[in-house]
């Protein structure tokens, strides 16, 4: 299987760096190689802050990307920003709630969600970052849910496992709205 190289970016106290550790946790719970490379500005909550996935069979060169399959843009500057990394044939998904403007590339597969009002109504705003990782994993393959069960568990400090369902609720939802 290809490796799956993904970039998630927004503001920081979106749960970015959190996404990302989730989708690498998954990944490793399968018992593949993983990498995830933190990066984010001096301000944290509410500064820039983005990741670098990678979920692989064979190991990892390194695990700086200057392409990659997949972007989740969970703001405006995230998309500008990163959309030219995404291979032709990629996927960038956004929260279009925040994101009013769809990318300008035509090459690319674009799932827009409206994932923060969604995790609004289902009144926890954490939940938009998990909805659009539901997506991924429906539009890439690239972990499976049950593994993304497991992380959530090893993941989430043992005071929040009782929103686990929610959490997986929101996983479903994502995948629901990325279609086929």
């Amino acid at each position: 299987m290809r490796p799956l190289e993904v970039v998630v970016s927004g503001f920081g106290g979106q749960g970015v760096l959190s996404a990302g550790r989730l989708v690498a946790a998954a990944g490793l719970l399968e018992g593949r190689e993983v990498s995830w490379l933190p990066s984010y500005g001096p301000e944290m909550r509410g500064g820039t802050a983005n990741c670098h996935v990678i979920v692989s069979d064979e190991p990892i060169g390194s695990p700086v990307l200057n392409e990659c399959d997949a972007l989740i843009a969970l703001n405006a500057p995230s998309l500008e920003k990163f959309e030219s990394m995404v291979r032709p044939g990629g996927t960038i998904l956004i929260d279009r709630t925040l994101v009013p403007e769809a990318p300008a590339r035509s090459d690319v597969r674009l799932i827009a969600i409206e994932a923060s009002a969604k995790a609004s109504e289902m009144g926890n705003m954490t939940y938009a970052g998990v909805i659009l990782l539901g997506a991924l994993a429906q539009a890439t393959g690239g972990f499976r849910r049950d593994s993304f069960e497991k992380a959530l568990a090893e993941i989430l400090p043992a005071s929040k496992h009782a929103l686990i369902p929610e959490e997986m609720e929101a996983f479903d939802l994502g995948r629901t709205l990325a279609g086929p």
